[in-house]
């Protein structure tokens, strides 16, 4: 039986900054937020407070508001003064994204030529700066109602961007826009496995270390993890995996043993080395639509999927070698895991000691994370409005902020009492994660990015 809201391919969509008891990254900073959820999906960033309370409509707290032509689920991603952002802009006109609550499979029945396009603002003013093309044509693959033809976040280095178009290829551009070069993989099929002819589109987001861009392409039929160099596009590996189709983006995770690449998956959840792409670990089963990223902090990894029997959390040690199993007794590669909890759409957060997982349906959890203790489970929302959350949490260190399908900002207290700080008015359709830079908070919305803070 299918889950409401199984498709939000966007979570898309990598790192934890220098938090108490956090993973610490060379590339963490106030400034930048480099790719799908920050550094290394961490979904953290410490350069200054976030307001608590906004308002979109009557202009309270709001910097800067920019349309932005298309449907893109893809989330922001800022370097210095500089915000990215893509979208697919129908030749057809306005493309319709049915949000909610809902269960049906079919695809979007608009696959008419589009433009796929990377645009980059201000981040002051949101004056937008330029406004590329980066391939125009039918799409190879149909989207979901709930989903866009933009959905993989881009990425950047600092000195190029990368936009991951699925089948329509994966793109790099300087900071000017000018293209430096192009890939293409074949046709990326995204979709349900025990319904093939469901295409859903892809979302799986690029991610950027070590001048190496890593993308994660499990689709229907030959699914698999590559490294290429970010400088030319040319591959350095290129590893195989047995998997059925996701919609997660691939972590770096500074394991003891050395750099890995943390994938979720369902027939392969597991850890590659980064240099070689060889598999280090690997753990089978779970939710059997894997979208959540992988997070780390404390010396663990957090894996968290949902659909069918199991939505489990696990919290892996990052000494983990070889086939792990959840069904273990007290197995020694796990702090501590659960059966039953995680999250389908949304990548948790780690803020301090404490994992937040949220549910589509809004039920918002806290774990000491560490030791898997559940502290709360709450809803965040007990009024008729703020229903439907696919995009994943966001904090500035002591609040985190979750963005609903219909339009409303919850702004939460990252601590293990239950508290709402605000529920904040967007007035439109929010299915993309939102960045923070220097204490500002841009949404994506439906037509928009907005800018919260003065």
């Amino acid at each position: 039986m299918i889950r409401p809201s199984f498709v939000l391919l966007l979570v898309l969509v990598l790192g934890l900054p220098c938090l108490p008891g956090a993973q610490s990254s060379a590339d963490a900073s106030p400034v930048h937020w480099p790719s799908f959820r920050g550094v290394r999906a961490s979904g953290v960033s410490t350069g200054g407070e976030i307001p608590a309370k906004w308002n979109v409509e009557t202009g309270e707290n709001i910097g800067w508001r920019t349309d932005i032509a298309g449907l893109g689920l893809s989330s922001p991603i800022i370097w210095g003064d500089k915000l990215f952002v893509t979208t697919a802009v129908a030749e057809a006109g306005r493309a319709k994204l049915e949000a909610g609550l809902y269960g049906r499979i079919a695809a979007a029945d608009d696959d008419g030529p589009q433009s796929w396009r990377l645009i980059c603002l201000d981040k002051k003013t949101g004056r937008i700066l330029w406004d590329r093309e980066l391939h125009r044509g039918k799409p190879t693959i149909k989207r979901h109602t709930k989903a866009s033809h933009a959905n993989s976040t881009p990425a950047t280095d600092g000195k190029c961007v990368v936009s991951f178009l699925g089948s329509e290829g994966l793109h790099c551009v300087d900071l000017d826009g000018k293209l430096l070069w192009k890939k293409t993989f074949g046709t990326l099929d995204s979709g349900y496995f025990r319904v093939k002819t469901a295409q859903w589109g892809f979302a799986s987001s690029p991610t950027i270390y070590a001048g190496r861009v890593i993308v994660q392409c499990d689709v229907q039929g030959q699914s698999f993890l590559a490294s290429l160099d970010i400088k030319t596009g040319d591959e350095m590996w290129r590893t195989r995996r047995d998997e059925i189709p996701t919609w997660s983006t691939p972590a770096i995770i500074d394991a003891p043993g050395g750099t890995q690449i943390a994938l979720n998956g369902f027939r392969h959840t597991g850890g590659y080395d980064f240099a070689t792409g060889k598999q280090v670990w690997n753990l089978q089963g779970g939710g059997d639509i894997p979208v959540p990223t992988p997070i780390s902090a404390h010396g663990l990894t957090f894996i968290t999927s949902a659909h069918g029997r199991l939505s489990p959390i696990y919290a892996i040690h990052q000494t983990a070698t070889g086939e792990i199993s959840a069904t273990e007794k007290d197995a020694k590669d796990f702090a501590w895991k659960i059966s039953r909890g995680g999250n389908y759409m949304q990548t948790p957060i780690v803020v301090g000691d404490l994992l937040f997982a949220c549910k589509d349906q809004g039920i918002m959890s806290c774990y000491d994370a560490r030791g898997g203790e559940r502290h709360f489970q709450e809803r965040l929302s007990r009024e008729r409005t703020g229903f439907g959350f696919t995009a994943s949490p966001v904090s500035d260190g002591k609040k985190i902020v979750y963005v609903s399908e219909d339009g409303y900002g919850f702004v939460m207290a990252a601590d293990k009492e239950f508290k709402r700080i605000a529920k904040n008015k967007i007035g439109s359709a929010c299915l993309a994660t939102p960045a923070i830079s220097e204490g500002k908070l841009f949404i994506r919305t439906r037509e928009q990015i907005i800018c919260v803070g003065e």
